[in-house]
């Protein structure tokens, strides 16, 4: 494992922990009920599993350009977002509701990483009519357009 440098590593690294999350995906929209419900989901998890299988094994063959790999520091300004995220996915999304969580999501995500100064109004304005905007394009396409099922706990 010598001759494969830090970038390719990293590129397998996180190509494999995608297929698992995208595995793990897959098979909750298979088993989960009503199974009406997740028809859409079902699709989506579907070629995203496949999608992330052929990235994991372009990895692995050395087939895909990786370039300079994450270095501390991107990492590092990411790290705020990754704990949102993982946050989001594994306890707002299911108790705080689909639409509520996704609004507070979308708001942390975009306070945290728009360069826009804090401390003007118009820049706070701009962001909750941008979380607004999110939101309601989430919900037409969510729940009118498609008509899947998103979790629904607390407020909606």
């Amino acid at each position: 494992m010598s001759d494969i440098n830090l970038p390719r590593v990293q590129h397998i690294v996180a190509s494999g922990c995608v297929v698992v999350v995208g595995l793990w995906v897959t098979f909750l929209s298979y088993t989960q009920q009503p199974a009406e419900a997740f028809l859409f989901p079902r699709l989506i998890s579907t070629v995203f599993a496949v999608l992330a299988i052929w990235t994991f094994v372009k990895a692995c063959l050395g087939w895909t350009k990786v370039g300079a790999g994450v270095s501390g520091d991107a990492f590092i300004r990411m790290l705020p977002g990754l704990i949102v995220a993982i946050v989001y996915i594994f306890w707002a999304a299911k108790t705080l509701g689909f639409y509520t969580a996704t609004a507070i999501a979308f708001f942390l995500l975009f306070t945290l990483y728009d360069p826009a100064p804090h401390s003007q109004v118009k820049s706070w304005v701009k962001r909750i009519f941008a979380t607004g905007c999110f939101i309601a394009v989430m919900y037409g396409l969510f729940a009118v357009l498609l008509k899947v099922y998103t979790p629904r706990e607390v407020f909606f």
